[in-house]
């Protein structure tokens, strides 16, 4: 291929949080007032089918920094600290002489419910549990109030950014890109916006931003549904209050999105001031979407396509066609692969996710059939009875869910709001076959044997481990930790 032979590019790799595919203007949403994200549409590839393999926080940024599905890094829920082991992302990167830095969310560092600001929980200390981020890093692991909040670099001082913290993060990365540039090694930038993630209240978003959506109606989703979905955990459920809320929770979504849109455009235009352009792959995604209300959920951890789907925007330019829309199921998993190999960097061996860097391309290439999704049990603690197991493909979502067996059948093209259960639908029978056949076939090949979430803080194992703390002997061997 063209891009093989050129100096070896640079990778801005930009998340959100909770933003779904259909709440941006290229996809067709007309309240949301994303000019800079429309226009990155047309740039690149555009990936219309992409989906986060693990709708959470902490599932979705293990599956992307190891290539590797849930059930094989054991971040079941979202409280947990990743095990160091894995050959990840940063280490390739790391490997490779490219300069890295880290900006924003973590969220893989955590060992408690709770207490997310206290720094043994907020700050990652230097070294294995970093992932092979080893530039700088200006993070923390989870927190969402968006002003005047803290980050931590080498020491567990909190460094406050004043003001908005999307504006001050793109300040920093936009301060890395000008430095990083000036020197010999390639570089790569993660930056984790945590926008625009819940609680949705007008003093968590710029007035100016707010002040757009302001007279704007948000009237509730088509398949909006008055009572709570049986299958909700306590994350997912809504109170009456709630959902008086949903109309109000989505003007601050959308404000928030208006101004993540700005950072995004302010990023794209540095590039472009810094001569990097034509070197340097831009990729804008999010680790997953939101319900508000739809099927009677909030929040995401369902294969709904609300929680799933998920913008994934590539622009290298001069290698990627501009405005190549690119229908390939590509999953998290899948993200590390591919632009490693876009990046012309070896993939390590155990990386289960495939290689989609020709679909950038818009070349011919082997793809999946469908995007295999887990669910792995409750949101943020150690409950049975929510877990589930789906595939995705270019037209249909099946899905089994684990407490009664239940299956789910979509088509996703004819009902693109999922309102019509297909599964006992006898013209549907040859797709119900078909995918149950798939999904048996994902699961054995991945040595995922569908457990409720306790036996991954019970049985997970010492290989496996997500966290030993060093005092913690043989009691830490559990995937919970120390309390």
């Amino acid at each position: 291929m063209s891009h093989s032979n050129q100096k070896r590019p640079n990778l801005v790799y930009i998340f959100a949080d909770q933003l779904r595919y259909q709440s941006c203007g290229y996809a067709g949403d007309t309240r949301a007032r994303t000019p800079n994200i429309d226009r990155l549409a047309t740039e690149g590839a555009n990936f219309c089918n992409a989906v986060s393999g693990s709708p959470m926080c902490a599932p979705y940024r293990a599956s992307l920094f190891t290539g590797k599905y849930a059930s094989s890094t054991g971040m079941a829920i979202n409280e947990l600290r990743i095990n160091p082991n894995h050959d990840c992302f940063g280490h390739v990167l790391h490997r490779n002489g490219y300069q890295t830095s880290y900006i924003g969310k973590w969220h893989l560092w955590a060992n408690q419910l709770g207490r997310h600001n206290d720094p043994r929980n907020s700050y990652i200390p230097p070294g294995r549990h970093r992932l092979g981020f080893d530039g700088e890093w200006s993070a923390y692991n989870f927190h969402h109030l968006y002003f005047d909040a803290y980050y931590h670099q080498d020491s567990p001082e909190k460094i406050v950014l004043p003001g908005y913290e999307p504006d001050g993060q793109t300040d920093m990365a936009i301060d890395y890109l000008q430095r990083a540039s000036t020197r010999d090694d390639p570089f790569a930038l993660f930056l984790s916006i945590g926008t625009p993630h819940d609680p949705w209240t007008r003093d968590n978003v710029p007035v100016a931003d707010y002040e757009m959506f302001r007279d704007v109606e948000f009237p509730l989703p088509p398949n909006y549904r008055d009572e709570n979905d049986p299958y909700g955990d306590t994350w997912a459920v809504m109170s009456a209050a709630q959902r008086a809320q949903l109309p109000e929770w989505m003007r601050v979504y959308y404000a928030m999105t208006a101004n993540l849109d700005r950072n995004i455009g302010r990023l794209l235009q540095a590039i472009n001031e810094l001569g990097l352009r034509d070197d340097t792959i831009f990729v804008f995604t999010s680790d997953h979407g939101e319900m508000f209300g739809a099927q009677g959920r909030r929040a995401k951890n369902i294969f709904y396509e609300e929680a799933v789907r998920v913008p994934f925007l590539v622009r290298w330019h001069g290698q990627i066609p501009a405005g190549h829309v690119s229908d390939a199921c590509l999953n998290t998993p899948d993200i590390m692969p591919t632009l490693l190999a876009m990046m012309n960097l070896p993939i390590p061996e155990d990386v289960e996710g495939a290689d989609l860097s020709n679909a950038s391309f818009n070349q011919p290439t082997d793809e999946p059939d469908a995007a295999f999704m887990q669910g792995m049990g409750c949101t943020a603690k150690w409950e049975d009875g929510y877990e589930w197991r789906a595939l995705r493909t270019k037209q249909h979502t099946y899905a089994v869910h684990r407490p009664d067996r239940s299956e789910k059948l979509f088509d996703n093209v004819a009902d693109p709001f999922q309102t019509r259960d297909l599964i006992d639908d006898p013209e549907s029978t040859k797709y119900r076959e078909q995918l149950r056949a798939m999904l048996r076939q994902r699961m054995d090949a991945l040595n995922d044997t569908f457990e409720a979430c306790t036996w991954y803080r019970d049985n997970w194992t010492e290989d496996r481990v997500i966290m030993i703390p060093p005092s913690a002997g043989r009691r830490g061997m559990h995937l919970q930790g120390e309390r």
